[in-house]
């Protein structure tokens, strides 16, 4: 049951027809696609030189071999003694783990495959017409994710090929960066400043185009600036307008800010709170103290919000300040799955030994009601299964399906093939199967297929402040 998206889209991007494609193609694109690895592959690379052969191997001490570091600590790997530059054991028994948890041939080497999911050679280029969106999963997907950690862009997850919220988010937050529109999708610009295709989008060209044809145009002529200046001006200034806004009023969900902080997150935090009419004494200045937890409060009482005194994912959607999963094409469900009070905290694709986790853990004490997230219906259920202990899946029309794992009891009504109303109780809250801690594992596998990040799905709806039993549908 629990298999990674990472070793999932291994299993569909590095096959050997795949494998067997890919060296041509490098060698048409050595000379321009981003690599974090510049060391290895210089301007003038030939076309072995995206290949096994120049990757690092144990003995060497080089800055190669502190890219690989880098990039196994990256995606949550421990490497004792740090990141050294020196290939030795414990850098190759850290590799082997890596390679067990994703599925890929556990050698101890940086062969090819390895190479690839780390980001050790050049991505795939794409064109206008082939851009991944949200939901897609492949190696294109895995591409435009190498490239973003490649510009420094860190991707909650890692690489794993499939196009999520934690792509969403790393999109923005480059786009950002660079100036471009945060539209938080893989458009032609963004594609371009990454590297992925080679013909820059016609829009940025006028841009430059037409100031400098108009300013001389404009001396001469009385009727040209009459004519030119309407269409000068709409670069000029609509071209910043934009950036500006979607750089001032976007957070990013997953480092939402907390009490204590300072920085730029809490003034857009306070400055969106005034808009809202909201007072917040000291004004927006930045610094998330008394005041702005006060001011929250009062903000989520008067929108029928958990007066939280916190940023927390809902009141940071009706603030406006992060976008909503409708809009990210990721599943919403209608009830919180547990009975508070609870507690969870974001764990995605944390270390498990030697599997990653594809869930969220939401803790509480043991015999807490456990609910239907969606009207849907039962279909499997797990009866003390070795990793699972009691369980059950619940599926949509669509075929996304939930997965509820370590239940102490299931309801005797449900079985397979029952359908269920959003809130109906599933089982209460256990520790069977591989866990002592009573706590429900919540997955969410949009239309019957890899697991998503969960966390912001249950967050949208956190509920583990109401401790009374949900009235029963």
């Amino acid at each position: 049951m629990v298999l990674t998206a990472l070793a999932t889209s291994i299993v569909l991007g590095l096959t050997a027809p795949a494998s067997a494609q890919a060296q041509p193609a490098a060698a048409t694109r050595a000379t321009t696609a981003p690599s974090i690895a510049p060391a290895t592959l210089s301007a003038t690379a030939t076309p072995n030189a995206t290949g096994p052969n120049n990757l690092p191997v144990v003995g060497d001490s080089n800055d190669d071999v502190v890219r690989l570091q880098q990039a196994m600590v990256a995606r949550g790997f421990t490497l004792k003694g740090g990141v050294d530059g020196v290939f030795s054991a414990r850098t190759e028994a850290t590799l082997r783990n890596l390679q067990k948890a994703v599925g890929l041939k556990v050698s101890g080497t940086v062969d090819e495959a390895t190479a690839r999911f780390l980001g050790l050679i050049v991505v795939q280029r794409l064109t206008p017409e082939s851009l991944p969106k949200s939901g897609d999963q492949g190696e294109a997907v895995w591409t435009v994710q190498q490239a973003l950690i490649n510009n420094g862009v860190t991707v909650k997850g890692g690489a794993d090929g499939a196009f999520g919220v934690a792509t969403t988010v790393a999109l923005g937050t480059y786009q950002g960066r660079k100036g471009l529109p945060v539209t938080k999708t893989l458009d032609h610009a963004t594609a371009f400043a990454l590297g992925l295709v080679d013909v820059a989008p016609p829009a940025p060209v006028a841009a430059v185009a037409k100031p400098a044809t108009t300013k001389p145009a404009a001396t001469p002529a009385v009727a040209q600036p009459v004519v030119v200046q309407p269409v000068v001006a709409q670069p000029v200034v609509a071209q910043p307008a934009v950036t500006t806004a979607a750089a001032l009023t976007q957070l990013d969900p997953n480092a939402l800010p907390s009490r204590g902080q300072r920085s730029d997150a809490v003034r857009l935090v306070q400055q969106t709170l005034i808009n809202a009419g909201i007072e917040v004494k000291g004004g927006a200045d930045g610094v998330f103290g008394l005041a702005t937890s006060i001011a929250l409060g009062n903000f989520q009482a008067s929108r029928g919000l958990n007066a939280s005194q916190a940023v927390d994912f809902p009141t940071a959607q009706v603030l406006g300040l992060i976008p909503s999963l409708e809009s990210l094409g990721i599943p919403q469900i209608q009830v919180f799955p547990v009975q508070g009070r609870c507690s969870f905290t974001n764990t995605w694709h944390e270390s498990r030994g030697t599997r990653l986790h594809e869930g969220v853990d939401i803790i509480a004490p043991r015999g807490n009601l456990i609910y239907a997230v969606v009207d849907g219906t039962i279909t499997k259920v797990y009866d003390n299964a070795s990793l699972t202990g009691n369980g059950v899946r619940l599926t949509m029309a669509d075929g996304t399906y939930f997965f509820y794992a370590h239940l102490d009891t299931i309801a005797p009504n449900i079985t397979v093939g029952t359908v269920v109303k959003a809130g109906q109780i599933l089982g209460t809250i256990g520790a069977t199967g591989n866990t002592t801690t009573p706590h429900l594992h919540f997955e969410v596998h949009p239309r019957g297929g890899a697991p998503i990040d969960p966390t912001p799905v249950v967050a949208a709806v956190n509920a583990c402040h109401v401790t009374e039993p949900r009235p029963q549908p």
